[in-house]
């Protein structure tokens, strides 16, 4: 699954840090989540979502040959 959150949290002007306090994770998952070594939970998701205030579209989808790592 690739996804843009790094773009989104730098948008906001966000550290991956205070994105991880707002949502209620570790740094380090953040740093994975951006780096595609780990795909969030929908709830995570929803949660990441609302802080960079995008679409759960926006900030994942899925590679068009359908290979999801």
């Amino acid at each position: 699954m690739k996804n843009s959150i790094k773009l989104s949290r730098n948008e906001k002007k966000l550290t991956q840090e205070e994105l991880a306090e707002q949502v209620g994770v570790t740094r380090q998952t953040i740093g994975l989540i951006e780096k595609e070594k780990y795909n969030p939970t929908i709830s995570l998701g929803l949660k990441l979502s609302k802080v960079l205030n995008k679409s759960l579209d926006q900030l994942f989808w899925l590679e068009e040959d359908g290979n999801e790592n």
